[in-house]
């Protein structure tokens, strides 16, 4: 019998996400981008560099070590210059010398001098909460107050509501009451509003949300902060096939004339926030994308904000949804030029392609075409009259690999500027002009560097490697081919080997899950968020650990998403991960597919719910995280938009409760009591039905957790390891316990 001790799970810990960072430092490269996008400042373990594309150099920002001195010197604390204290650093300031850096550290802000090496207090507006947001000339701030949009002088002068007429559930810029709320209160910040400053800094473009008569659920706080009695917190909830659900109008504010202008078309109704998303100023004119209720139909309206009358640009619809890129959870691949034209997302040839559409919408002409799928548009130089963006499909090796690519708008000149084995993760400065790539494998960091419009190197930033993971038994994963259940669809995966492997060894299979379908869970690049970590965590408990993309999930052509309309009980096809975990069986015999477990959060939940209930002779031990376990009661967005109408027999299959009898193995359910995305009665609802088929079933209900559990997510995720361990490896888990970690913020 396997012995796991302390030792292995402080080396699983150390395999998340948190701690793999500072093993890897220089794996992420986040640009600041600088004034006209000229050039740009990241942050590298502790130290700021600073980038000049144009003359092909970089540098510190600043001098570290004098800035430390001075910080610690005006402050009176302790500074360490290669961890400084600093947040919300700002360069090029207007009216100051280049070498001037102002940044807030210990509740003030100051100004650092490179000339002189001094730092000195300065006036400002502190610590900025997530409920403001700062113009562009970094006059005003808007923020909410009891539903109405406010907004205050920056130079802290008068401050005044744009909006006085909000009422209970029909308030300016707020959230979907199911929108995450819990999720940033347990952060301790307030929600974030919809809002978008005009680029000349005199108009706020928010909208007005609906929820008013909307259907109530009740959660409970079981021990409140203070304690005494349960609290009581009610939030509007709809489900699909509700007559009536959320709506939106769009709302113009002007702050020095002080009106407020209404969009004239009656309200949208709105059942995901995307719908709340998608929206630009454009010089003078307002554009939004206006999503039908069934995601049959998806257009792009101007609005004028001088009168709020709303003029049809382009609409496209479609049998099944219709989507503006290749994944809802990014932004939507849609660009208004300077022209008037629009650059246009669309699978309309059964691959996500980019159309150019004329300023009244009349003319379309494709500029992208093939099997294979634009991915981000990077920028447009419309001089040049040509688009720099990213694709994937073009390898035949790996149809989820990424390489930049550049096009002329008439769709002649197609190149490519990266043509190798690695994922490219590209972005841009919004002026364009020049790519920050960061190039990876599942087993090589991000290398990154600056390119120019052909594709030639002009800055190397980074090339971090993995030495610091290995010295603790880290191993890169292998990725995978394998063929689909319908015996001719490839399918592509991850195969995490155990830390200390042994290949005379017969090891269990845990399958990482998340079915999507408006994502794609096992990323041919290195380290792809938001599942970094917890694969790696299992595979040091000594666990064979997979992740397959099955067929309905995001990234391939249209045919291939489809295959999760009207099916989303599939789960993903979890029928292509029995598949490939068999095929990966055959070609590895050290894999012991008799002894498989899977876990997943959310629609992770979901598809490990339905892997023990609708395949028990294969999948033997789950554990389900926030888990929607009945689509027909979640909230509309996903029964809808991947279903479409639900009648009696589509709800009773989207329910997982219905396959109640069939559960053979161990299954463990946690659900936050707080969840407000996926409510716990979900959770207690299988329970419900796996008691009345007389099933055993084991829950953790974590008091105060929300969908993330934030402040409770190293307890889940113990919890988890020791369900496995007992379990699958038949040992006793040891009393290790792990330190909490870093919140998540809602996405």
């Amino acid at each position: 019998m396997i012995s796991i001790g302390a030792e292995d799970y402080a080396r699983a810990e150390s395999m998340l996400a948190p701690y793999r960072k500072q093993a890897v430092p220089g794996a992420s490269v986040a640009p600041q981008w600088l004034a006209g996008g000229r050039r740009f400042v990241y942050e590298v373990g502790g130290r700021h560099v600073l980038v000049d594309p144009a003359t092909g150099t970089r540098r510190d920002a600043f001098d570290h070590a004098r800035l430390a001195a001075a910080l610690s010197l005006a402050s009176g604390h302790a500074v360490d210059a290669a961890d400084l204290p600093v947040m919300l650093l700002e360069f090029e300031l207007p009216g100051r010398d280049e070498d001037v850096v102002r940044f807030f550290a210990f509740g003030e802000n100051w100004e650092f001098s490179g000339d002189d090496g001094t730092c000195e207090r300065v006036e400002g507006p502190g610590l900025p909460s997530r409920v403001e947001l700062v113009s562009p000339d970094k006059a005003w701030a808007a923020f909410t107050r009891d539903g109405n949009i406010w907004v205050r002088s920056q130079d802290g002068g008068e401050e005044f509501a744009l909006t006085e007429d909000a009422e209970p559930d029909h308030s300016y810029g707020a959230m979907l009451d199911w929108a995450g709320i819990f999720q940033w209160r347990a952060l301790g910040i307030d929600p974030p509003f919809v809002a978008e400053w005009s680029p000349d800094s005199t108009r706020l473009l928010t909208h007005r949300l609906d929820q008013r008569g909307l259907p109530e659920q009740v959660l409970v706080e079981s021990a409140p902060a203070g304690g005494g009695r349960p609290v009581e917190h009610r939030l509007r909830y709809p489900v699909p096939g509700d007559e009536q659900v959320a709506t939106m109008s769009w709302v113009v504010l002007d702050v020095a004339a002080r009106t407020v202008v209404h969009q004239q078309d009656p309200p949208t109704p709105i059942v995901h926030t995307t719908s709340r998303a998608s929206r630009w100023w454009v010089g003078d004119s307002v554009y939004f994308l206006r999503y039908a209720r069934d995601a049959l139909t998806l257009e792009m309206h101007r609005l004028d904000p001088a009168t709020g009358a709303s003029t049809l640009v382009v609409q496209e619809t479609g049998r099944t949804c219709v989507d503006p890129g290749a994944s809802t959870v990014e932004p939507a691949q849609v660009q208004v030029l300077d022209s008037g034209e629009i650059l246009w997302w669309s699978q309309r040839d059964g691959w996500g392609h980019l159309y150019l559409s004329s300023p009244d919408g009349g003319k379309h002409v494709q500029v992208t075409s093939g099997e294979w799928l634009v991915r981000r548009v990077l920028w447009v130089d419309e001089d040049a009259r040509r688009v720099w963006f990213l694709a994937n499909g073009l390898d035949e090796t790996d149809p989820y690999l990424r390489q930049i690519c550049r096009i002329d708008l008439d769709g002649t000149g197609f190149t490519r500027l990266t043509d190798d084995e690695f994922d490219h993760d590209a972005i841009s400065p919004p002026e364009g002009g020049y790519v920050v790539d960061r190039a990876s494998t599942v087993a090589t960091p991000p290398r990154s560097s600056v390119l120019d419009g052909d594709g030639r190197v002009l800055v190397e930033l980074e090339a971090p490697d993995t030495a610091a993971l290995a010295s603790r038994g880290w191993a890169p994963p292998e990725r995978f081919r394998a063929t689909a259940a319908d015996g001719r669809t490839p399918v592509y995966g991850l195969l995490w080997r155990p830390h200390g492997f042994d290949p005379d060894r017969r090891y269990p299979v845990i399958d990482h899950v998340y079915p999507g379908p408006m994502v794609y869970r096992a990323s041919p690049a290195f380290d792809a968020p938001p599942f970094t970590g917890e694969a790696e965590a299992l595979a040091a408990l000594g666990f064979a650990v997979v992740a397959v993309d099955g067929r309905g999930t995001a990234g391939r052509s249209k045919a291939f998403h489809d295959h999760s309309y009207r099916n989303f009980s599939a789960a993903g096809f979890l029928v292509d991960h029995v598949a490939a975990i068999r095929q990966l069986g055959e070609r590895h015999p050290w894999l012991d597919t008799a002894r498989v477990g899977i876990t997943g959060s959310s629609g992770g939940g979901y598809a490990t719910t339905r892997a023990l209930l609708a395949h028990p002779e294969f999948f033997g031990v789950g554990v389900a995280r926030a888990t929607p376990n009945d689509i027909g009661s979640y909230y509309p967005y996903w029964g809808e938009r991947y279903y479409g109408d639900l009648d009696d027999d589509a709800r009773r299959d989207l329910d997982n409760a219905h396959l109640a009898a069939n559960l053979q193995g161990r299954l463990l359910l946690i659900h936050g009591e707080l969840d407000d995305n996926v409510l716990p009665a979900q959770s207690l609802r299988l329970v419900d039905a796996l008691v009345k088929a007389d099933k055993d079933v084991d829950m953790l209900v974590v008091p105060g957790a929300e969908h993330l559990f934030n402040g409770s997510k190293h307890y889940v995720l113990r919890r988890t390891w020791d369900y496995f361990v007992r379990h699958l490896h038949g040992a006793e888990p040891p009393s290790y316990r792990l330190t909490p970690l870093p919140p998540s913020l809602p996405v």
